[in-house]
């Protein structure tokens, strides 16, 4: 039973591998991005509808009344964890969140695996947030403002605040991978002993994981960046 993707290597010359896991990561990109072209390829905007076309009653697709809905209510929801006004975070959430979503659904084709069961995975989407954190904050309040952040209440504290990101980064990393590993190897536990009735239930159990792991991530990622302005606005209060 192999427990990680990482274990399957298609290709190697040297020290350049071609693994399951990034086949799988390719596989998820593509699939992101022929749904976002499909989604996106019949936008409308009000402003660009003719006066002969609003007069024979053309409206907004559905469609696309439903997909802003959705961007809207997400846009609602980083607000609400933040709370401040974080649009410009929303392209970057919401990647982390369908991203993570997509690999989570596909570990539960037969013949797939998903690729945030392994932990490269996990660790690559873990340093996109811990990245994002001082990018963001720089962004907002300035280099200098959010660099004394690392150094109070005193400069000795630098090495353990270094270290809280670093391990907060980590733990961020090693919690989805858990919890996608755990419960593969569950199933597949369950699936030996009872192979009649395990499987469909444990098909839709790994669906709902999935969605709720993304869900988790996701706003772990956003909290983490919340706490980081947080602090940037009561030094530049002081």
């Amino acid at each position: 039973m192999d427990i990680s993707p990482d274990w399957i290597v298609y290709y190697q010359y040297g020290p350049f591998v071609i693994n399951k896991t990034i086949v799988l990561t390719w596989l998820v990109m593509g699939i992101l991005v022929c749904g976002s072209w499909l989604v996106t390829r019949r936008l409308v905007r009000p402003q660009d509808l003719t006066p002969e076309e609003l007069a024979s009653g053309k409206r907004i697709p559905r469609g696309q009344t439903v997909l802003e809905s959705i961007v809207v209510e997400s846009a609602k929801q980083i607000d609400d964890v933040m709370q401040v006004s974080a649009r410009g975070l929303l392209p970057f959430l919401g990647t982390l969140f369908l991203y993570i979503l997509v690999s989570n659904l596909l570990g539960a084709v037969p013949g797939f695996d998903s690729p945030t069961g392994s932990l490269s995975t996990t660790v690559a989407l873990s340093l996109c947030v811990f990245i994002m954190v001082p990018a963001y904050g720089i962004f907002r309040g300035g280099i200098r403002t959010y660099l004394k952040v690392y150094v109070q209440p005193s400069p000795f504290m630098l090495p353990l605040n270094i270290f809280s990101e670093l391990s907060r980064t980590m733990a961020l990393a090693v919690r989805l991978f858990g919890n996608i590993m755990s419960g593969r190897v569950m199933g597949m536990i369950l699936l030996i002993i009872a192979p009649l009735f395990v499987p469909v239930v444990m098909q839709l159990l790994g669906l709902l994981i999935g969605v709720v792991q993304a869900y988790i991530f996701a706003v772990l990622a956003a909290v983490y960046i919340a706490a980081g302005i947080e602090t940037d606005q009561q030094h530049m209060n002081e």
